[in-house]
């Protein structure tokens, strides 16, 4: 192989190397029964402020996080990491800091105004499903609105 061909080679390899992996697998969707959450209670407490949020473990394939945007905004992300999601540990905390959702697997982290990939090799965004506040009451249900 003359040397030209080995520099195109090498610069291909690098090339293909340096892009995300776009072919890990589909983001899996378990549906499950609406989550009626009263946020009056104690255990929600920390919804009750911006920028607040909670962990629960029912819903969704690993769980969900809730986080409270504004008095009349919540969102609630699938703690299922985007990035090889059927992986043993593909699972998203909020990071001790309180500022954004990380899987300490795979290092990839994500934002709480949209679930969009901050960091790391997740290139999707964390399912979000669709909430609905009424009163004190709030609602998430199985649909997925991203």
């Amino acid at each position: 192989m003359n040397i030209r061909k080995a520099k195109y080679w090498f610069a291909l390899i690098i090339l293909i190397s340096c892009n995300r992996d776009l072919s890990d697998d589909p983001i899996p969707i378990q549906p499950f029964i609406d989550i009626v959450i009263n946020l009056g209670l104690p255990d929600y407490f920390s919804l009750q402020t911006d920028g607040g949020y909670k962990s629960i473990n029912n819903g969704g394939v690993r769980g969900i996080i809730i986080y409270r945007q504004n008095s009349s905004t919540y969102y609630a992300y699938e703690r299922n990491c985007s990035f090889q999601p059927s992986g043993a540990c593909a699972t998203v905390d909020v990071h001790s800091s309180g500022l954004f959702m990380i899987d300490t697997c795979c290092n990839s982290s994500f934002g709480f105004a949209d679930g969009n990939p901050t960091g790391g090799p997740a290139w999707r965004p964390l399912l979000r499903y669709r909430t609905q506040l009424s009163g004190q009451t709030l609602t998430i249900t199985d649909d997925v609105i991203n």
